[in-house]
């Protein structure tokens, strides 16, 4: 197994193994971000693509402050809001979309519950995905996605509130 710190400097020189292989260690976990900010696989897969691509060309700016994970992390998350808002403007959600998942108490809580969260409006999704799931602090999302402190926290206890009503409803 090949450290990061080889991993980085074979990327940075352009050896295509070295990206293949920095692809293969993190392309899941990234895919699994993607796609739940996204709530689609086909954009989960550009916005995959889209990021590595920006990881192999700005490598050589990685400055080792945090791991390399969570570099390309935050590049994922960059390209995801930005393919969102490319996509989906004006795209919203209501609850009765919500209601329709056609999903029964039988399902896993698990299964449930990550249909509850991908079933979010999108600025409530992204914002607890990265505070909850991710451990972005508030100041960290307010600068990812351009809004203010306040209306992250503000996103965040809506896209909880909303997810308690859901979950209520089957547990």
């Amino acid at each position: 197994m090949v450290d990061e710190v080889a991993l980085i400097a074979g990327c940075r020189a352009n050896d295509r193994s070295a990206q293949h292989m920095l692809y293969r260690r993190y392309a899941d976990a990234m895919y699994t971000i993607a796609f739940r900010i996204t709530r689609n696989k086909d954009l989960a897969s550009d916005v995959l693509q889209e990021a590595f691509i920006r990881v192999f060309r700005y490598i050589s700016d990685f400055r080792q402050e945090s791991t390399l994970g969570a570099w390309i992390r935050t590049i994922v998350v960059r390209t995801a809001i930005s393919l969102i808002r490319r996509e989906q403007k004006g795209f919203s959600y209501d609850l009765s979309e919500v209601m329709d998942l056609g999903i029964t108490p039988g399902y896993k809580d698990t299964d449930y519950l990550e249909k509850a969260i991908l079933s979010l409006p999108s600025g409530y999704r992204t914002v607890f995905l990265l505070v909850e799931v991710e451990g972005y602090s508030h100041q960290d999302v307010s600068d990812l996605l351009g809004i203010s402190i306040g209306t992250s926290k503000s996103q965040l206890f809506y896209a909880k509130r909303r997810l308690r009503l859901l979950l209520s409803a089957v547990f």
